[in-house]
């Protein structure tokens, strides 16, 4: 009948990419902030393999946010983590993310790996 039906407009770089600070040549938000401005697009080109893991709520009820074991976290030198600073947190909700990079040209990891390496350093974290 010609209708549209919209779910979600979101002019704003998207979650699903947030990889690309570390991942990316330019990171989406660059990309954006130069798209919006009229300046040329960077390179999309990949620095380095990287996968990233979400860091959702993993509590039963909402209560205050204070993310515990951080410091595990931060001395892993492949991983870097990206907190929203949300002050509540509940369960399911994304909190933050974080990155894992290998080392780029000749690197011997696999997305595979790199993935389950994000898994394991974002189960380390806790919600205290």
């Amino acid at each position: 009948d010609g209708s549209i039906s919209v779910n979600e407009i979101a002019p704003r770089p998207h979650n699903s990419g947030h990889w690309t600070i570390e991942g990316a040549r330019t990171s989406q938000f660059e990309q954006h902030v130069r798209a919006v401005l009229g300046w040329p697009l960077g390179s999309t080109r990949l620095r380095c393999p990287t996968v990233m893991a979400n860091v959702l709520g993993t509590v039963d009820e909402p209560r205050p946010a204070r993310l515990g074991n951080v410091e595990a976290v931060l001395a892993d030198e492949d991983a870097s983590l990206h907190w929203y600073g949300k002050e509540e947190v509940r369960p399911l909700r994304k909190m933050g993310h974080l990155t894992v990079t290998g080392n780029g040209a000749g690197d011997d990891h696999v997305p595979g790996d790199l993935l389950a390496h994000a898994r394991d350093v974002r189960d380390a974290l806790t919600f205290e």
